[in-house]
């Protein structure tokens, strides 16, 4: 079963059949990252997805705060779910908007899987960093934040620094599908545009206990977004659990079958218990 719905504008796909699942993508990506992951569950998962404000090159630029981004969630999540609390597939900044949508409406969320971003921003992860690593990660992302405010003035250039990065990055979105009005988030984080990133909940604080967790990662990343800290909290939380796959950012594209698998036996697991 297939359907394309209208919420504020924004074009939400919905497959298959069973317990709704709400998927956000994150930096450059679209909804499409997660096309292999639908076919993957959609036997038994209604799946839900769409793309993000302003990362859709063919739409017009147009960025959101953290409170529009929690509030076009819930409008989704009230459209395709109304009676149930739904389980949230979360990559990247996709993790960020998701948490801070669960920490707005938490009897909304029934389950999460959080994918590579985990208690970013706390101690524990910013202390088990290197000099090096947090100079890696100021590295890419204040350009990419410069790179949106130019975007406004000069797009063509402002595009060239974002698609420059990605590539770095190695990003595996194709680079016509990148442009500089995906960086707003980077610059919420780093130049406090669109109201910063007020009322962006730490995922450490959102997912846990009352909202049980899978946390997946890849092993093979220069920085971690995480602490061995969050890690062991999870692994020692009843109905949490933890999986790291060797691969890079994208776990979901690295390793789909691995990935996709421990996502369904979760899921399965949790819903049996």
């Amino acid at each position: 079963m297939s359907e394309r719905l209208d919420v504020q504008g924004v074009s939400v796909q919905v497959d298959g059949t069973g317990p709704t699942v709400v998927m956000l993508h994150g930096w450059p990506d679209t909804a499409a990252v997660w096309d292999g992951t639908v076919a993957a569950l959609r036997d038994g998962c209604r799946c839900v997805r769409f793309t993000l404000p302003g990362f859709d090159v063919d739409a017009p630029p147009r960025s959101v705060s953290v409170a529009q981004a929690s509030a076009l969630i819930a409008a989704v999540v009230d459209a395709v779910s109304p009676q149930q609390p739904v389980t949230l597939l979360l990559h990247d900044w996709g993790c960020m908007f998701g948490g801070a949508y669960a920490a707005a409406h938490p009897e909304r969320v029934r389950r999460a899987v959080v994918t590579d971003i985990g208690d970013a921003g706390s101690r524990a992860h910013t202390q088990g960093l290197t000099r090096r690593q947090q100079a890696m990660i100021v590295g890419y992302q204040v350009p990419l934040a410069l790179a949106w405010v130019l975007g406004r003035w000069l797009p063509g250039p402002a595009t060239a620094i974002t698609r420059r990065m990605a590539r770095a990055l190695r990003c595996p979105v194709p680079p016509e599908r990148i442009g500089w009005q995906l960086n707003y988030p980077y610059a919420m984080q780093w130049l406090r545009a669109l109201g910063g990133l007020r009322g962006m909940a730490r995922l450490d604080k959102v997912f846990g206990a009352d909202i049980p967790v899978q946390f997946c990662y890849g092993r093979r990343k220069p920085f971690m977004f995480h602490s061995e800290q969050w890690l062991a909290r999870l692994q020692a939380t009843p109905g949490c659990a933890v999986r790291g796959f060797d691969t890079g950012h994208w776990v979901m594209l690295d390793a789909p079958a691995e990935f996709h698998q421990a996502v369904r036996d979760w899921l399965d697991d949790e819903r049996q218990g």
